[in-house]
């Protein structure tokens, strides 16, 4: 049986993958290992309304409480846990994912996402059959429990936001911002939160019908937003994944600012103001060579994990480091958050770009990127590829002809059966050669 838990919690294809008596006992499971009080939020696919009545339906027939936050983004649901004081939280998203997919994702009692050893528990109770089989006794009568719907749960994320900039004595007035929501959960909250910091406000995508969440907007795809730019005039374009938990933007001039930008600039401006932790910017391996150099050269200190925000923030964490990041655009800036923010991380870039005195065009120019080329190639078996020897050939023969000019990184996605090939190189053409030669390999051999 493959794992239940991914990078990023418990994700599939709704109703076939992610079933309604799988969200029931995941809720079963928060309750069990978290506690009695747990906030759920959703965001806005078709199948949020389904999954959430099953896991609301397991978290009360487990005696628990459920607090509804209702379509709101994933960093929402960590604050909302330690704002309520509540035992952990529940997310039902499948964050970048198609529409089709859905995700069920735990935070713990102070908003972090839960180690692996406490995932591996929750899975040996789902597959032994959650509280029916383990339990003694069901909770009965007026022992079960309850739902309450939170009223006020997107206003306090937007306050929070706004008070970590409006606190610092910065407004946004004067500046004119490109925004698409893709369809999701931050189509209230984002805008919002923009136009109460003084900014002016172009905003598309914020309508949504459950199916159309991440279909070409967002920030998976900037075609729209570059569009969105040119024809408003904006300063910055800001674009969000599907639950909000990552932000990429677009510069002026149409420029793609990307997760290692934005960690880069807001890591320079914390040093700046003396309130980098440890003098040190965590990221992945993923990370562009440029984003490397960029710290060096301001006397930074870089940690690479492996990829997923989950370990950034385990790293971040163990060596009290506040910020971390993926090329991705997942940014952790743990000063202001507990969880991958892409409204709070979009707000502090702006920020520290303000302080600087530059433009954001100026200011993207930071990091000077290496050309990255990445294929995903779907496999049969993403696990195992890369132990294939005419696999091993190719990545090698790649990495000699790159030298010290480049690099090779093969990585199975967490959420889908695909495999990631990713070539580094000081030109263009040369990473796109040898990502295409060895991802044509792979095709052959899964």
């Amino acid at each position: 049986m493959a794992r239940l838990f991914g990078t990023d919690g418990v994700r599939g294809v709704a109703n076939d993958d992610l079933t309604p008596a799988l969200a029931y006992k995941l809720g079963q499971a928060a309750v069990a290992f978290l506690g009695q009080t747990i906030v759920v939020g959703k965001d806005t696919r078709l199948s949020g309304d389904m999954l959430e009545a099953a896991l609301v339906s397991g978290i009360t027939a487990a005696g628990g409480c459920a607090y509804l936050a209702g379509v709101i983004p994933t960093p929402a649901v960590a604050l909302l846990v330690r704002k309520l004081s509540a035992a952990g939280g529940v997310v039902i998203s499948a964050s970048h994912n198609p529409p089709e997919y859905n995700g069920i994702k735990f935070f713990d009692a102070n908003g972090f996402k839960l180690p692996d050893e406490v995932e591996d528990r929750i899975e040996e109770f789902i597959v032994a059959g959650g509280l029916e089989k383990t339990a003694s006794q069901m909770p009965v009568a007026g022992d079960v429990g309850f739902s309450i719907p939170l009223k006020d749960a997107t206003d306090i994320y937007v306050e929070h936001v706004v008070s970590s900039v409006a606190g610092a004595g910065l407004t946004f007035e004067g500046l004119t911002i490109a925004l698409d929501t893709g369809h999701g959960a931050s189509s209230i909250t984002s805008p919002e939160a923009l136009r109460r910091l003084g900014a002016k406000v172009h905003a598309i995508n914020t309508d949504f019908d459950g199916m159309d969440i991440n279909v070409e907007c967002g920030s998976t795809h900037l075609a729209p937003l570059k569009e969105l730019v040119s024809q408003t005039s904006a300063d910055v374009g800001i674009a969000h994944d599907g639950d909000a938990d990552r932000v990429m933007m677009v510069a002026s001039d149409g420029a793609e600012i990307d997760g290692d930008t934005i960690e880069a600039v807001c890591a320079i401006d914390m040093k700046d103001r003396g309130v980098l932790s440890g003098n040190t910017a965590v990221t992945t391996v993923m990370c562009n060579l440029g984003f490397v150099h960029a710290m060096r050269d301001a006397g930074i200190e870089v940690i690479q994990t492996k990829v997923g925000d989950r370990y950034v923030l385990e790293e971040m964490r163990a060596k009290g480091f506040s910020i971390g990041g993926e090329q991705s655009g997942h940014m952790i800036l743990l000063d202001h958050n507990s969880t991958g923010d892409g409204l709070m991380s979009a707000v502090q870039f702006l920020a520290a770009v303000l302080r600087s005195g530059k433009s954001v065009t100026e200011a993207a120019r930071l990091v000077t990127k290496f050309p990255q080329e990445l294929i995903n190639v779907k496999v049969t078996d993403k696990h195992g590829i890369s132990e294939n020897a005419q696999v091993q050939d190719a990545v090698r023969a790649a990495e000699e002809a790159l030298g010290e000019d480049g690099r090779v990184l093969l990585r199975p996605s967490g959420t889908e059966p695909v495999i990631r090939v990713m070539v580094e190189a000081a030109r263009e053409e040369d990473a796109r050669r040898h990502a295409e030669a060895i991802a044509r390999v792979i095709e052959e051999v899964s």
